[in-house]
């Protein structure tokens, strides 16, 4: 599909810097089955769902994945040491990483950086596309310690572009239930529950179950193809156990929902979905890129945040509710004022009767 099809414009000023305050009340647009849309508060969300359903939650955790040192190639002498910052995005060992650079175009395998004060890695490969591979001299517990401790949280271009990251998004872009560590990127829809909603939902008869995949920094790329068919989706590791793909199957042999907390959560468990629909344990990458065309086998309802034009996210709603639907809906939210992107409003979206 041409990619020109999922713009639009949006105002600078609804582009959230912030999250709402306190975690939990943010604005929820809500499109039922029949495209009628409502418009309420993510405090709301029992209300909208029944007895029976179940939220599927991504539980991965936001790494200090951005780091400032200096680069030392491998012929230069200890006085040529220029500034470097690097982007981690993918484990691939205890001690190794894939990233990007900033500056890359004189990287070399065999160069090594001195990044923060305590880590230091030497480029292993750099792929034609500036994707580098690092080898760290720390490993394990030991390297995710100093990562922590050097780095800082990658907060997306149009957040970190405008202002300084602080001490307060080490929470804020933080789930609440953040366990596993090894995301670049918060799962956003996420954000917005807390255990006062937990408690509500569990009180209206509503499950929750949790699976795990880890956004790499494809998910801040744009996309430059002038047709969807030619981009090409970064793999990301994802993990739905066994016991949570029986929970869910048995959700839906019972009359019951399933609802998807983010995107992250509605791609993984599409890929573990076979063709009837029903989910198997997966663990492993997953590339999958949903665009209008696309029949969903797994996930009925969808909590998510408003994305970005041209993105692959706003090309997934479109694909689950329809791309004259979604532009509707969009359109609604900028009159409204809703809050876009990480730290904005949310949308509930039912597929369409």
């Amino acid at each position: 599909m041409d990619t020109s099809l999922f713009d639009f414009e949006l105002p600078s000023e609804l582009i959230a810097l912030r999250p709402a305050e306190p975690r939990g009340t943010s604005r929820m647009l809500v499109v039922d089955p029949a495209g009628e849309r409502h418009h309420a508060f993510v405090a709301d969300l029992p209300g909208f769902l029944r007895r029976g359903d179940c939220l599927v939650v991504n539980d991965t955790k936001v790494m200090a994945a951005r780091l400032h040192g200096r680069r030392r190639a491998r012929d230069a002498g200890p006085s040529t040491m220029p500034k470097i910052e690097v982007m981690l995005h993918k484990r691939l060992a205890p001690d190794r990483f894939l990233g990007f650079a900033r500056p890359a175009r004189k990287l070399a395998a065999g160069d090594r950086l001195i990044l923060g004060t305590t880590l230091e890695a030497t480029v292993v490969e750099r792929s034609e596309g500036g994707e580098i591979a690092l080898v760290f001299a720390q490993s394990g517990a030991a390297l995710d310690a100093a990562i922590a401790r050097e780095g800082e949280l990658p907060l997306p271009p149009y957040i970190a572009g405008k202002r300084p990251v602080d001490a307060r998004d080490a929470v804020d872009y933080q789930t609440t239930f953040a366990d596993k560590l090894g995301s670049v990127a918060a799962p956003t829809a996420g954000l917005h529950l807390t255990d006062t909603l937990f408690r509500a939902l569990g009180d209206a008869g509503i499950g929750c179950e949790r699976l795990t995949l880890h956004v790499g920094a494809g998910t801040f790329l744009p996309v430059t193809a002038a047709d969807t068919g030619a981009h090409r989706m970064h793999g990301e590791w994802a993990f739905l156990p066994a016991q949570t793909a029986e929970c869910l199957n048995a959700v839906r042999a019972s009359g019951g929902r399933i609802v998807a907390v983010g995107t992250t959560s509605l791609r993984t468990l599409e890929t573990a979905a076979d063709a009837d629909g029903r989910l198997h344990a997966f663990e492993g990458e997953t590339d999958i890129f949903i665009t209008p065309g696309y029949r969903f086998r797994a996930v009925d309802v969808l909590l998510t945040n408003f994305h970005l034009p041209r993105s692959t996210l706003f090309m997934l709603v479109s694909a689950f509710c329809g791309l004259e639907r979604m532009h509707a809906t969009y359109a609604e939210a900028i009159r409204n004022k809703y809050r876009f992107y990480s730290y904005g409003d949310a949308c509930l979206l039912f597929r369409p009767s």
